[in-house]
């Protein structure tokens, strides 16, 4: 029973049967003579563990952005398609939530059984993109293959890498890097053969985009990708610095707009899984090595700031846990996805690594953003290994192994007590955090044995 299977909660919500069935009723008497977009595809770059896809809408927008970040068919594919899921999106259907049961007139509900999404009351792509990814992480360990929110790279020689964090902590601009191949910048797959994206687009955040620190996404937004919440100046060009309408403006855009991007969509199991997080607070180390336990223990606390523009109602960052790097969209219970990373680290002898994208100096308010230069710069001591020839020591407040240097970043960067002005201030915040986790891994009352 699909019920049994999900962890149900704050996040996983049940509906019944009737709701789900009165609402779907109700949306096809509603598009009765209406013109209606659709695309069909497929999620899954690798097709042996992949579903066959469509996505019926109401606006030509949502069905292009569809088109762009799902995997488009080949004329024969067409031929013969059978839609395995079915996502039917209305966004000006909306729900009478006295009448219809639902919290409001906004409505996400999945039928597992039924393989279909019904999304109403809301124009955003990402519903249509984030329901498909909770389906796939529902269905895919059933097939022992571990779903994962995270972008992937490689490099020529096939050395891969994954990185896993939330919106807003870097994953889309740190996997687009000019010398290795992007895999995908959301959504994965690992199975016994390697990792593969779901997806075949990207969508990326664009608030404040700039050529000079993120090209290959600026590059990518041409005739093709759709922008959404993006303001117009008059003269036609976007405004990626208006954030009058939200700070989450985003673009749409297939894959093979990035030059060198991997078509295939699929590359061999990561040597190397970097953990993202903004620390808000300023006390997490700027990189650190974990072992497979801390691996286990960070994956599933999801530690980051909800940063301005991702989510509703948030203007300034604040400290939050999210199971997984993506607990809106994991439906089984945290140790099932955590039990999987630990058996194909282990079995890859893959090293994990936690870069904080955050603050240092203090935190939002009194010290500053981590310097992107140095991020990319540690990402690629990374990735090259260079940390497998530096000495690391244990920090004294989280138990952490950080590197003792890292070329062209300064030593005291490091070690977050030693940027800090008042070390006092820093003992405290430090601590402070490390209770938040501690009371965090214990309401979810799992073992990770």
């Amino acid at each position: 029973l699909v019920h049994n299977d999900i962890a149900w909660g704050k996040v996983n919500k049940p509906i019944s049967e009737e709701v789900y069935e009165n609402l779907y009723q109700k949306m096809r008497a509603y598009v009765q003579g209406k013109d209606l977009f659709v695309f069909d595809g497929f999620v899954g770059a690798d097709r042996r563990y992949g579903y066959s896809l469509r996505v019926v809408t109401e606006l030509a927008n949502q069905a292009l952005a569809s088109s762009s970040l799902f995997i488009r068919p080949t004329e024969d594919e067409l031929k013969n398609f059978r839609p395995e899921i079915n996502v039917i999106c209305l966004p000006n259907f909306k729900a009478i939530p006295e009448i219809d049961k639902t919290n409001s007139e906004c409505f996400i509900i999945l039928n597992y059984d039924k393989m279909t999404v019904l999304i109403g009351g809301t124009q955003y792509f990402g519903e249509i993109k984030k329901s498909i990814f909770t389906m796939m992480n529902y269905l895919l360990p059933k097939k022992n293959i571990f779903p994962m929110h995270c972008s992937a790279n490689t490099d020529d020689n096939g050395n891969s890498a994954i990185f896993f964090g939330l919106s807003g902590t870097g994953k889309t601009t740190l996997s687009a890097d000019i010398d290795r191949k992007l895999i995908g910048d959301d959504e994965h797959g690992w199975s016994d053969d390697g990792v593969f994206n779901f997806e075949g687009g990207c969508y990326a955040k664009t608030i404040n985009l700039k050529r000079e620190t993120e090209p290959q996404i600026f590059e990518s937004l041409k005739f093709g990708a759709v922008l959404e919440n993006v303001i117009v100046k008059e003269n036609g060009e976007p405004d990626y610095a208006d954030n009058s309408l939200t700070e989450n403006t985003r673009a749409a855009y297939p894959i093979y707009f990035i030059p060198n991007a991997e078509i295939s969509g699929k590359c061999s199991h990561p040597k190397y899984i970097i953990f993202l997080t903004a620390d808000a607070f300023g006390v997490l180390p700027p990189v650190s090595l974990l072992s497979v336990e801390e691996s286990m223990y960070h994956f599933v606390s999801g530690y980051t700031s909800k940063l301005a523009g991702t989510e509703r109602g948030i203007v300034e960052p604040q400290a939050t846990f999210s199971t997984c790097f993506g607990a809106p969209f994991m439906p089984l219970s945290p140790d099932k996805y955590a039990k999987m990373l630990k058996e194909k680290i282990l079995k890859h002898k893959t090293k994990v690594y936690l870069l904080n994208t955050g603050w240092t100096g203090g935190p939002y308010g009194v010290g500053k953003r981590f310097n992107l230069s140095y991020t990319r710069r540690m990402v690629k001591a990374i990735l090259t290994d260079e940390f497998g020839k530096i000495k690391f020591e244990k920090e004294e407040f989280f138990g952490l192994m950080i590197p003792t240097e890292c070329p062209d970043v300064p030593k005291e960067v490091l070690n977050p007590i030693n940027t800090w002005a008042n070390k006092e201030e820093y003992k405290k915040a430090a601590l402070n955090l490390k209770q938040r986790f501690e009371e965090n891994f214990k309401k979810m009352n799992i073992s990770l044995d």
